[in-house]
C-alpha cells in the first residue's frame, strides 16, 4: 500500500475510533435527559408482556460551593461533582485548597427529597452538608468544612 493510501486510510478511520465511544441523549426544556421509550408490541391474549430491566442510569451534577462567612470568602467559590446513583445514594468529590475530598451522599429516610454528604480528604479535611433536591438533577443546601468555612451549595445545571 502507498503512502498516500496509508494516509488516507488513517484519516477516514481515525474519526470512527474516536467517536466510537460517544452517543447522543437528547436534553428537555429543563435539562433532564429525555430517553426514548422501547417499543414494545401490542400484547397478545396467553403471552406474557416483555419484561425490561434496569432503572434510570446514574446523573452526574455539578456543585458549586459559595461562600457563606469570612473563612471562606479566603478560598472563594469550590465547585465539584456528585454523581446520583438514582437509589438514593451518591459519590461526591471536590477540590478544597489542592486536596481532593471525597466521600458519599445518602437521602434522608422518610424525606426523599432531603439528604447529607459527608466528604474526607488524605490531609485530614473534612466537610458536612446538608441539602434538599428540587428534581433528581437539582437541588440546593449548605456545607462546613472543617477549617470553620461555610458554604452555599447549588448541585445541577
Amino acid at each position: 500500500m502507498g503512502s498516500n493510501s496509508t494516509r488516507l486510510a488513517t484519516a477516514i478511520a481515525a474519526p470512527a475510533i474516536v467517536l466510537a465511544g460517544c452517543y447522543i441523549v437528547p436534553i428537555a426544556p429543563d435539562g433532564t435527559p429525555m430517553y426514548p421509550v422501547p417499543y414494545a408490541p401490542p400484547p397478545q391474549a396467553g403471552v406474557a408482556p416483555p419484561v425490561v430491566y434496569g432503572g434510570p442510569a446514574p446523573a452526574v451534577l455539578q456543585a458549586r460551593l459559595y461562600p457563606a462567612n469570612d473563612i471562606a470568602i479566603q478560598t472563594g467559590m469550590i465547585t465539584g461533582t456528585v454523581t446520583n446513583m438514582m437509589t438514593g445514594k451518591g459519590r461526591f468529590q471536590m477540590d478544597y485548597k489542592g486536596e481532593l475530598l471525597s466521600g458519599e451522599a445518602t437521602r434522608v429516610s422518610g424525606d426523599e427529597r432531603r439528604g447529607v454528604a459527608s466528604a474526607y480528604g488524605p490531609r485530614g479535611t473534612y466537610m458536612s452538608c446538608e441539602y434538599r433536591m428540587s428534581s433528581p438533577y437539582q437541588g440546593a443546601g449548605s456545607c462546613t468544612m472543617s477549617t470553620g468555612a461555610q458554604y452555599q451549595v447549588h448541585l445541577g445545571s
